[in-house]
């Protein structure tokens, strides 16, 4: 069946990850309309899908070089980028900003978003098809992004309201992703 041919780009696995990719997007469009709510429900449905593509990939043997770059790929978008953009904006409709302090931000979640980029391009560098470490090395894009959130939920509950606050746990996250923390593989 052409769903479970290994060299497919469409087969099941890779369908599941077109899916994060999806989802992602769409999340995109609702941060940019301020509705963060279905944007965080729309990431966790990418971070279920995010699950699901590595162990159907594992289970049917379908893991490539391809699906590996695929799955990056919808990392950095779903995991990197939509949760970067979706404190930045959450953060400037609940904290007036002075220039100085909205390109601090800016430049602060760009270079999360970098962070978060490279610590994806070592992983892939470092792995092989098929295989799973027993470790990850450095916060995972999926943790990274689940910090951001908790960041977000602070804001939104108003028990961090200072900008400073912010972009140093932002900096630490970004950070820790390409730290030498070891972090077991579930």
């Amino acid at each position: 069946m052409i769903l479970f041919e290994k060299n497919n780009q469409f087969n099941i696995a890779n369908i599941i990850t077109y899916l994060n990719i999806t989802m992602g997007i769409i999340a995109i469009s609702f941060i940019v309309k301020n509705d963060f709510y279905t944007a965080i429900i729309l990431a966790w449905i990418a971070g279920i899908f995010d699950i699901l593509d590595g162990k159907i990939a594992r289970k049917f043997n379908l893991s490539t070089e391809f699906g590996i770059q695929l799955d990056s790929f919808a990392d950095f978008i779903s995991f990197v980028i939509v949760p970067s953009f979706l404190l930045f904006y959450a953060i400037q409709k609940n904290i007036y900003l002075s220039n100085i302090e909205e390109l601090i931000l800016s430049f602060t979640f760009i270079w999360y978003i970098i962070s978060g980029l490279r610590r994806l391009i070592i992983f892939n560098l470092k792995v092989d098809v098929g295989e799973v470490e027993k470790y990850f090395e450095g916060v995972t894009t999926p943790l990274g992004a689940i910090l951001l959130w908790i960041i977000y939920l602070f804001l939104s509950y108003q028990i961090i309201e200072n900008i400073y606050t912010i972009i140093l746990l932002v900096f630490i996250i970004a950070y820790s992703l390409n730290s030498k923390i070891k972090i077991r593989h579930p």
